[in-house]
């Protein structure tokens, strides 16, 4: 599977998603509870620790020794970012703030829209709260200084009440940014919060009274974010002035705090440091190397760290689904065509719609794949989801797939539960899913898509 390239103008805050490299840096033991994998929080349920892996659209479990021991995908899992226990099912935060609950077994139970332009969401037996995201900065937007910090939601997502108010900084479009951050919750209610943009870590009470606030300090002063001028030969290019600190916060199985955050203004070099919940002490810090991107607490309270991708490339992912439900759609002649007729091929099935511009991109990619590789074994069938007929026809005059191309009327995102458009899968011969792919990922995605092709056509 490949990552989610959805559109929107990620910030600074996109520096939270890159990766490590590889190698372990400390031996593993038994028993260890995984707190950060690469920089997303992880959360542990039903004897296992449960982690995002947003670059293959997944979720993984692993075992006390940090072995993978069950993994699932889900067209609602373009590009998750967090994690977190919900009674006995799982909470994940996508990028783009939507929150998605699934049971241990990888399905899917219920589903809402962002409370905020993005959101991350933590929670607590059922308990759930959500904050602006760290992760995803979508667009400048100012907001009214009456405006929750944190948004307590019930367990359908529907806001419920609100703790603490948002800081306003002098530049008001700044808001999201400056208020954006990591949140975590506690047994007792108390809500955890520490802000992207500045060196801070607060405790704040059922109620919302802040209880205390920890500093690292590692800055002399914090201003507030500021807008850069222009620079270079795009005027479009809008820069920020501001210094990433906090990336994501857990609360340990001993009752500690752990806070990944910033040991530089870019997040490029990051620390752990454990905090008592009581008063806020910061009890120990860990800096990280490079190769330090998985971070774990054993059973006596000691850190020990990973390379997440070594614990990544272990067994092989779960048992490939079917494609379900199984089309039977009008082509633009309005003959009926079923995914039964592509029986025996390796296919790729297509999800697009004349108003997406990384479709338009697409599309040229798809026309060479398709001329280049023989049709007794590989097919491409593209599924408009466009409501206006007229606008579909203008867009296939203008790119003349050589593709069959079916028309979904505007009811295949309510069928199949993408998360955005352009959005494919790839299926086997028996109409078993090989992979999903979200967005665009331009030629490189599709020499990649070409290998897996061949190599499935290959197989037994």
């Amino acid at each position: 599977m490949r990552r989610a390239l959805a559109g929107g103008a990620g910030l600074c805050a996109a520096a939270l998603l890159a990766c490590g490299s590889p190698a372990p840096s400390a031996p593993p033991s038994s028993g260890l509870t995984l707190l950060f994998l690469r920089r997303s929080p992880a959360a542990s349920l039903g004897g296992l620790s449960w982690a995002p892996d947003p670059d293959r659209s997944r979720l993984v479990a692993l075992d006390g020794r940090l072995r993978v021991v069950r993994s699932f995908t889900s067209p609602r899992l373009a590009n998750p970012v967090a994690v977190a226990a919900l009674g006995a099912e799982l909470l994940v935060s996508e990028r783009t703030g939507e929150g998605v609950v699934f049971d241990t077994t990888g399905r899917p139970v219920r589903e809402w829209d962002s409370p905020d332009l993005a959101s991350i969401y933590a929670a607590r037996g059922t308990e759930v709260v959500a904050v602006r995201s760290p992760y995803y900065i979508p667009q400048f937007a100012a907001e009214p200084d009456t405006a929750p910090l944190i948004r307590v939601l019930d367990t359908l997502g529907r806001p419920a009440a609100g703790l603490a108010t948002i800081h306003v900084p002098p530049v008001p479009y700044l808001a999201q940014l400056v208020n954006a951050g990591a949140v975590a919750v506690g047994a007792d209610g108390s809500v955890y919060f520490a802000p992207l943009v500045r060196d801070e870590i607060r405790k704040y009470g059922p109620g919302g009274a802040l209880r205390w606030t920890a500093k690292r300090g590692l800055f002399r002063t914090e201003p507030d974010p500021e807008f850069l001028p222009p620079h270079g030969r795009d005027k479009r290019d809008i820069a920020v002035r501001d210094a990433l600190v906090n990336v994501a916060l857990v609360l340990g199985p001993d009752g500690r705090l752990y806070a990944l955050g910033s040991d530089d203004s870019g997040a490029t070099r990051l620390r752990v440091d454990v905090l008592d919940t009581a008063g806020g002490a910061i009890l120990a810090t860990r800096h990280l190397g490079a190769r330090e991107t998985a971070v774990a607490v054993d059973p006596r309270g000691r850190l020990a760290t990973f390379d997440a991708d070594s614990l990544l490339g272990g067994p092989a992912g779960p048992e490939r689904e079917t494609f379900t439900p199984a089309f039977v759609l009008p082509d633009v002649n309005g003959d009926t065509v079923a995914l039964a007729r592509f029986a025996g091929k390796v296919t790729l099935v297509n999800f697009w719609a004349s108003w997406c511009d990384p479709c338009r991109e697409e599309f040229p990619h798809m026309a060479q794949l398709y001329r280049e590789l023989d049709r007794k074994d590989f097919e491409i069938v593209a599924i408009s989801d466009d409501v206006d007929r007229g606008k579909m026809a203008a867009f296939l005059r203008a790119y003349r797939p050589p593709f069959p191309i079916l028309v979904g009327g505007g009811r295949m995102k309510q069928t199949y539960h993408y998360r955005g458009l352009p959005y494919s899968l790839l299926l086997d011969r028996r109409g078993r899913i090989i992979e999903r792919i979200f967005g665009f990922g331009g030629a490189a995605e599709f020499r990649s898509l070409r290998d897996t092709i061949a190599k499935e056509v290959r197989g037994p």
